[in-house]
């Protein structure tokens, strides 16, 4: 399912509209939509949070609103689509340089691949490539079927922030055939950086460490704890394993993503103990 080819060397891609802004990252996941559910309340709030991944380098932002569970009266696929344009005609109105692209955090249910059909939840990008899948927290689902049904339909997955998932990670066993099945997992970059507390900074690093990860991404809600902090993490993931992984994870793979391409494995894990 994805494409393994070896890290080294690695650039942003130019061709098939993967160029933007050289060197800024890519954030896959956000919740900077005003108002559709526990992101930015107001839209002076998403301008604010906007301005914020801006000067956290971020160049494009795929919105990702939560879709199903609480919030699946109040973040439909046209909501999300005509709220990121007007998002983007606000920022370009305040000048501030950043795209906004559409997309969502899909809660697990037994309807995504109806819903899928009818349009009415959304791929990152709008691509109908990469879905950001989000798992239960106390209870682990084996969603192996719905991964296969999926992958037939021409849809990869991407699970958020594996790393918070206590059910998922005492189930090592399965992730890593889902990873080598070509599942993509987003780790979030608060939690490198240990925002989330020690227990979850130190099972994202283990999962990066492992070679799980396939990208990093901000889920960035607010100015607190779900703050964006790329840069942060970029340079402790380049600190520990190289800046090679550290743009395949913040840069490179996030535009593939966004271009509607596979996502890069890496060559061969980094299979490092963390401590």
């Amino acid at each position: 399912m994805k494409g393994n080819v070896p890290t080294g060397g690695l650039r942003v891609r130019e061709n098939g509209g993967t160029r933007h802004r050289p060197g800024a990252f890519v954030d896959l996941h956000c919740h900077c939509l005003p108002g559709i559910d526990d992101g930015a309340p107001t839209l002076r709030a998403a301008v604010a949070l906007c301005r914020m991944l801006r000067e956290d380098n971020v160049g494009r932002v795929v919105a990702t609103p939560h879709q199903l569970g609480r919030f699946e009266d109040r973040a439909t696929g046209s909501t999300i689509r005509e709220a990121v344009q007007a998002l983007n005609e606000e920022l370009h109105h305040r000048g501030v340089d950043l795209q906004v692209l559409p997309g969502a955090e899909v809660r697990l249910d037994e309807r995504i691949e109806r819903f899928l059909a009818n349009d009415d939840i959304l791929t990152l990008a709008d691509r109908r490539q990469h879905l950001l899948l989000e798992l239960p927290r106390d209870v682990f689902i084996n969603i192996e079927p719905l991964l296969r049904h999926l992958h037939y339909a021409g849809i990869e997955v991407i699970i958020a922030h594996p790393e918070r998932n206590a059910p998922l990670l005492g189930r090592s066993g399965i992730l890593q055939r889902w990873v080598a099945e070509g599942v993509g997992l987003q780790v979030t970059a608060a939690s490198l950086v240990g925002l989330w507390g020690p227990a979850v900074q130190l099972a994202a690093w283990n999962l990066v460490a492992e070679g799980s990860v396939g990208l990093i991404a901000t889920d960035a809600h607010d100015a607190g704890i779900n703050r964006p902090c790329m840069t942060a993490a970029f340079r402790a993931v380049a600190a520990r394993f190289g800046t090679e992984l550290a743009r395949l994870l913040c840069i490179v793979n996030p535009a593939r993503v966004v271009s509607g391409e596979r996502l890069i494995s890496m060559s061969s894990g980094v299979r490092q103990e963390v401590r």
